[in-house]
């Protein structure tokens, strides 16, 4: 069963797809993120990985590339476990594509446009 806030991001992230001409596409940032353009991209985030995932209030304002690292949990002392994380990193771009403001998740190439979101081509 699904928890209110994934349905939620589901929603949200069903909402977001459009079609959008790839050969149209230009790396971009944010600019003049506000509440809704947070939340667009929490949204589609969380939808994309399927978790919530803890963004920071300027994600994607200084560069089109948003990587996602698995956490390292700590050790019972409070240190960072050691060890080797071999998982890649998750990366998502963000695009401009028209008027649209385009996140790619790069694993896969699915693209979510982010509504409420002011883009800015690099």
């Amino acid at each position: 069963m699904m928890r209110l806030p994934a349905m939620l991001a589901a929603l949200i992230f069903a909402a977001g797809c459009k079609n959008v001409a790839p050969d149209a596409d230009t790396d971009a940032v944010i600019v003049n993120p506000d509440d809704a353009s947070r939340a667009a991209l929490q949204a589609a985030v969380d939808a994309a990985l399927q978790t919530h995932v803890p963004l920071t209030a300027d994600a994607l304002t200084a560069s089109s590339i948003l990587v996602i690292e698995r956490r390292v949990r700590p050790t019972i002392d409070g240190t960072p476990a050691q060890g080797r994380t071999m998982e890649m990193p998750i990366q998502f771009r963000l695009l401009t594509n028209g008027s649209d403001c385009v996140l790619v998740d790069e694993r896969n190439d699915a693209r979510v446009v982010l509504e409420n979101t002011e883009c800015a081509a690099l």
